[in-house]
This record gives C-alpha cells, structure tokens and sequence, in this order.
C-alpha cells in the first residue's frame, strides 16, 4: 500500500459518491482518479486496466459534456431506462472488445491474468458508457464488475484498491436504488421500444 494508492482511492470515492448523487462534477474529479492510476496499474502488470483509465479520462469529458445538457431545474441530470438494443449492441461490443484485447495483452505482452483483465476492462467502457448515457442500467453492470474487480485487486496485492472496490459495490447499490427512485419520480418516458431499469 502507498501513499499513491491511499490518494486514488479516496479521489475515486468522491468521484463515486458524486456520480450517485447526479453532479456533473463527479466527470473532473473522476478524471484525477483514474489518472492515478494509470501509474499504479501498470506497478503491478494489469495492462488492460491500465489503458482502461487512459480511456477512462477522455471518457470522463464525454461524460461530463452528455450530464451538463441534460440537467433538470435542480442542477441534476435526468436519467434514462436503457433500450433493449442498445444493451445488446453495447454487450455484443464488449465481448468482441474483451476476446481481441485478452488475445493482445496475452500474446504480446508478460500481463499477469490477461483474459480477465481484457475482459473487465471491456465491460467497464460498456459501463462508463451507459452512465455516461444516463441509463441506470448502468449500476446493475458496475456491481457485477466492481465484485470481480475486488476479488483481482486482492490477488494482485493492493488490499486497498481490493477495499475500494468492496466499497464500490456498496455506493453502486445507493446509486442504483436513487437512481431507480429518481427515475420513478420522472414519470413514465414513453419509449417506444422495450428497455431496461
């Protein structure tokens, strides 16, 4: 544990707890997190997670430019069921993404546990995306993610991040049980094809 993992992980539960809260600030103070640890993964030979939060950053912009147009009146962002589609498309792109990066970082380059790597590295972009995107589906995938993630942070000895990570799943619960109450809030969104939570 450093002093370095110590300051990621307590920028990251900002970023965290800002994002379930709906401030679009959570997109700029998540950008100084995931640039953290871009260094720290690669300490340790997690390649994939390391491109993954070079990736991250520019996706944080995204993010932030989709949360400040569609505010509500209160300053926070109106939030979306996710098409049935775009759950399919988006899955079928991770898993393509996950087998062709897995392949890479396994072939050509000394990663330690490449395929799992390559492949929650994948479905964090689907994730980041959806939130991006305003869908709450997007915590169900976070909670799946961040268990997994627990569990090789652990493995690969940063018993900090591992906690982190525990603790993710724990504020994606509250982000996804706000979001959900939120969304009822709204009122029905009349989408023609079927989506999900």
């Amino acid at each position: 544990m450093s002093n370095l993992e110590i300051l990621a992980v307590l920028v990251n539960v900002l970023g965290v707890w800002l994002t379930a809260r709906r401030t679009p600030w959570c997109w700029p103070v998540s950008v100084v997190a995931v640039l953290l640890y871009v260094w720290i993964f690669y300490d340790v030979k997690l390649y994939s997670d390391m491109l993954l939060q070079v990736i991250f950053a520019f996706m944080q912009g995204y993010g932030w430019w989709r949360w400040r147009a569609g505010r509500t009146d209160h300053g926070r962002v109106h939030i979306e069921r996710l098409p049935l589609p775009r759950a399919v498309i988006s899955l079928a792109a991770g898993a393509l993404l996950a087998l062709s990066l897995g392949a890479g970082m396994a072939h050509f380059t000394d990663a330690e546990v490449p395929w799992l790597d390559a492949t929650l590295t994948a479905f964090s972009l689907v994730a980041s995306y959806w939130a991006a995107r305003k869908h709450v589906a997007s915590w169900w995938l976070w909670i799946v993610l961040d268990a997994i993630y627990t569990g090789l942070y652990y493995y690969k000895a940063l018993p900090l991040t591992a906690a982190l990570y525990a603790g993710f799943i724990a504020l994606a619960v509250y982000g996804l049980r706000a979001w959900q109450r939120d969304l009822s809030a709204q009122g029905p969104a009349g989408q023609p094809t079927p989506v999900l939570p």
